[in-house]
Formats: C-alpha cells, sequence, structure tokens
C-alpha cells in the first residue's frame, strides 16, 4: 500500500499536511518570533567577537597594501567606529542566525511537501548555511581584492584617496553579503521545484530571459568595471540557473514515477490490471 493508505492525518492536517488558513497565520506568527529570537541572540554573539577579536585588521587585509603612509583607515565622527563595530556585529549575527532562519523557513512551508520531502529539511539548513559561507568567502577573497585596485584606479593627479573606515567597510560588507545571497540561489530554486511552483518547462523558455535579466541586475549590483566585475556575479547565479533545469528534470521524472508506481498499486489492491498492461 501506498505511504499514506491506512493512515489518517492528524487533527487540522491533511494527507500531505495542509492545515487550515488560522493555523497557517499562527504558525506564521511563532516562526516569525522565534526568528527574531535568533537574530538578537545573533546579534549578541556578533557583539562578543566583534569586540574580543580584531575583526577590523582581518577584513581591512584586502586594501592594506593599496593604502598610503601608515596603512591606516581614517574616520571622521566619534559615533563611526561604535557604528562600525555594530554593523559588523550583525553581519556576523545574520551568520550564526542563518540555520535557524532556514530551519523556520522550511518548516513553516514543510506542510507543502510531501513527507518523503521533508526529510531533506535537515540537509537543506546545512546546505543554505555552507553555501552562504562559500559565497561570502568567494566575494571577500576573490571579488573585493579584484574591485579595490580598479575602484582606486580611476584617481588622477587631481583625485587624491581618502579612504574612511566606514566607506571601505561598507563596501566589504554589501560585497561579502550580497555574493553569500547569490550563493543560496540554488537553495531557493530547490525549494521552487519540490513545492512545483517552478517547473522544466518554465525555466527553458525563459532561459533567454533570465541571461538579460542576470546581466544588468550584476551590473547594478557589483562596483567597479563593467566586464571583470559584472561577469564575477553574472557566471555563478547563471551556472546555478542551469544547474537549476537540471535539478528541476529530475525531480519531475522522479515525481512521475512515484506516481506511476502509486497508481499500480492502487490498481493492484482494486484487483484491476495494472495501468500498461492487458
Amino acid at each position: 500500500m501506498s505511504e499514506t493508505a491506512g493512515r489518517r492525518a492528524p487533527p487540522g492536517e491533511t494527507e500531505r499536511g495542509e492545515m487550515p488558513f488560522l493555523d497557517h497565520l499562527e504558525e506564521l506568527r511563532w516562526r516569525i518570533i522565534k526568528s527574531l529570537s535568533a537574530m538578537v541572540v545573533g546579534l549578541g554573539v556578533g557583539y562578543g567577537i566583534s569586540t574580543h577579536y580584531d575583526i577590523i585588521a582581518f577584513l581591512k587585509r584586502p586594501i592594506d597594501p593599496l593604502l598610503p603612509g601608515g596603512r591606516q583607515l581614517l574616520f571622521t565622527s566619534p559615533l563611526e567606529p561604535f557604528i562600525i563595530v555594530l554593523k559588523l556585529s550583525l553581519s556576523i549575527g545574520v551568520v550564526v542566525a542563518l540555520p535557524v532562519l532556514l530551519y523556520q523557513v522550511w518548516a513553516f512551508l514543510r506542510p507543502a511537501l510531501y513527507r518523503k520531502e521533508r526529510r531533506i529539511v535537515l540537509p537543506v539548513v546545512f546546505s543554505g548555511v555552507g553555501l552562504f559561507v562559500l559565497g561570502a568567502a568567494v566575494g571577500f577573497y576573490v571579488v573585493l581584492p579584484l574591485a579595490l585596485p580598479v575602484l582606486l584606479g580611476f584617481a588622477t593627479k587631481s583625485l587624491a584617496p581618502m579612504i574612511t573606515a566606514d566607506t571601505y567597510f561598507n563596501l566589504t560588507l554589501t560585497i561579502v553579503l550580497l555574493f553569500g545571497a547569490v550563493f543560496e540561489v540554488p537553495l531557493l530554486m530547490f525549494a521552487l521545484i519540490q513545492m512545483g511552483i517552478v517547473s522544466s518547462a518554465l525555466l527553458r523558455r525563459h532561459h533567454r530571459t533570465f541571461i538579460m535579466v542576470n546581466a544588468v541586475a550584476s551590473a547594478i549590483l557589483t562596483p567597479g568595471d563593467l566586464v571583470v566585475m559584472t561577469l564575477l556575479a553574472m557566471v555563478p547565479i547563471q551556472v546555478f540557473y542551469e544547474l537549476s533545469i537540471v535539478m528541476a528534470l529530475l525531480t519531475e521524472r522522479r515525481r512521475a514515477r512515484r506516481a506511476k508506481a502509486e497508481a499500480a498499486e492502487a490498481a493492484a489492491d482494486a484487483g484491476e490490471p495494472a495501468p500498461g498492461r492487458a
């Protein structure tokens, strides 16, 4: 018999896990509260790390060879160092709270999935954290060192760089968090495919449109040279899109095989010949 046959769904939940609308709202409220609590804890952990370790010196390494004189970043306001530490704490807090945030999102979407598909929740959570860290590392170790010489290369005899700490760390955090978010694209596509919102046919039909949108968005969101920097952001996103098409095809084939097997089981239970047999 099929997985759900002979089993009754819990009260207020259907075989696929659907709940009444008001129950969805109540669950959403608790998921938001838990997510905000995780962010508060993450902010506290991030502040402790930022004040205990010299994170500023670590993040300043890519620009050290390009700084004149004593290799120091300037600040123009007494509040600026505190604001920088606060921004760093918030950024670290996002990474610390990310497993909880991803789990809350998946736990809320889980009723829309079949029971077999719910087993992927924990792998998805760990994958999401790993992808974000990988994207952030690419942004810091690859993109930022390439972007800084290009941006400072626009200086002339009439333009001398006076780089402030706030400006530099805003640029650094933007690139790091942006590429961390870009590397979450596979996870987002996986969720949309599993929920049936996106199909392989839809992705292939809008393939050319996505390339244009990807190019424009990458050019807008990345600083520096329009060719080098745009390609650094555009290539991974496009690769993820192509992989999403393959992932959608595999998912659709698996679902088709499962539907055929369930139909054969139902026909056998009813004493009828299985589909495709005389």
